[in-house]
């Protein structure tokens, strides 16, 4: 049995997990976890990277002898080495106010594939003053994997969130790079490849982008699914063997992002449970009490993705400004999940109608999965049934690439979702 490390960082907490393959069964145990959040300095809202570098390291510590480790986390978000290899500032993080106003130049579709989103990585450098001072631009997990090993790249899934990558040839894109400082971008990596050594262990690179590796765990039985990575966002859609660029696909926002084993993900980005964290931050509130009472509220039924929603601040205050009245922390909890359901079914009857892709079931993972209320909404609003779990989908498919490449698991993606589907509790919601 080989051991392996995957550190899974996310917006507002990360962890390290030691994780292997035995009979037949993939298992995790988390060996460490820290809080994570984005802080005003310098006039902007930033990451600690160097602090999140100290708690991956005594993760790893933790971990004990492993056989590989692997680094994933949010995406888009960036650090800059200066010409010595050292940090220029703290990354400035994705809610941040400075991409404001900014609009994509047309024809960026059919090269990229991607859906506006103002923090993508290309719009980030059109606002980021300290680039005439940059030698080298490292993505999050890119940068903790160059801490650890000494040695540049980029993975390829998380990438592909930039906004610099052509989608048809999975390379970096000449036409949309070349106003970019010579050599500050690495070479790519793809999942599975080598990244370097930390204490004569190897790094390995996995889907870095989290849902990436996220997708790689969901369960599916055959290809007719999709998949809702449900977190601090949720990200919906399905696989694909190509991407869609059509007109249609543009105007529809959805977005073709890199997978593990040249797959797209085909998706949409739906607010997600950051509507309900940042109300239950205001509130200094527990859920479930919430959840139990809302139940039985009645909503008011809002666009989960109005960009108002995107900063942290008082969460309820907005909703109430857009839902047009008062309402109840039961009733605001309850119109969240409606809205989130509805957006979830939105987003799947499109991408089926914009890839021409059929499907029989709906897979939630993640976070979200816990929440039984808002999977019974969706199974509702969606018509399909949901099977919700795994909860722990990113560090699973960090693992299972990292145990992959070590020569512990074999096979396809079907294989290795075979391994989640008979190694982890799942629920089934189907549609009233």
């Amino acid at each position: 049995m080989r051991t392996v490390a995957a550190v899974d960082l996310g917006a507002s907490s990360g962890r390290v997990v030691r994780g292997a393959i035995a009979d037949g069964n993939v298992h995790i145990e988390e060996v460490h976890r820290f809080p994570n959040g984005p802080v005003h300095r310098a006039g902007h809202l930033r990451w600690d990277l160097p602090a999140l570098y100290h708690e991956v390291l005594t993760g790893l510590r933790r971990a004990g002898t492993v056989s590989s480790i692997g680094i994933d986390s949010w995406a888009v978000d960036y650090g800059l080495l200066d010409a010595s290899g050292e940090l220029l500032a703290n990354p400035v993080a994705y809610r941040d106010s400075r991409t404001d106003g900014i609009e994509p130049r047309p024809g960026l579709y059919e090269i990229n594939g991607l859906q506006f989103q103002p923090f993508n990585t290309m719009f980030q450098l059109m606002a980021e003053p300290l680039l005439p001072q940059a030698s080298r631009l490292l993505l999050v997990p890119d940068l903790l994997s160059y801490w650890l090993t000494g040695q540049c790249g980029t993975e390829y899934t998380n990438a592909t969130t930039t906004g610099l990558i052509d989608v048809r040839t999975g390379q970096w894109s000449p036409a949309l790079t070349r106003d970019l400082p010579p050599g500050l971008l690495p070479d790519l990596r793809r999942p599975g490849d080598p990244a370097g050594t930390f204490k004569g262990i190897p790094v390995t690179a996995v889907g870095s982008h989290d849902t990436a590796s996220a997708v790689v765990a969901v369960p599916a039985e055959n290809d007719r699914f999709a998949y809702i990575s449900c977190g601090t966002w949720s990200l919906v859609g399905v696989e694909l063997d190509a991407p869609v660029l059509t007109e249609a696909s543009r105007a529809a926002n959805f977005t073709n992002e890199g997978g593990v084993d040249g797959t797209i993900r085909y998706l949409r980005n739906v607010m997600g449970l950051w509507l309900l964290q940042e109300c239950l931050r205001t509130w200094n509130a527990d859920l479930a009490p919430l959840l139990h009472e809302a139940a039985v509220a009645e909503g008011v039924v809002f666009d989960a993705n109005d960009p108002a929603f995107l900063p942290p601040g008082d969460m309820p205050g907005r909703i109430e400004r857009v839902c047009g009245r008062p309402l109840t922390r039961p009733e605001t909890v309850r119109s969240i999940l409606d809205s989130l359901a509805l957006a979830h079914r939105d987003a799947i009857v499109d991408a089926q109608s914009l890839s021409g892709k059929e499907i029989d079931a709906v897979h939630v993972v993640g976070g979200g999965s816990h929440n039984e209320l808002l999977c019974q909404l969706t199974a509702d609003a969606c018509g399909l049934p949901v099977i919700a779990g795994p909860a722990e989908a990113t560090a699973l498919g960090n693992v299972l690439v990292q145990a992959r490449a070590v020569g512990a698991a074999h096979g396809t993606l079907a294989d290795l979702r075979k391994l989640v589907r008979e190694s982890q509790p799942l629920r089934r919601y189907l549609p009233r």
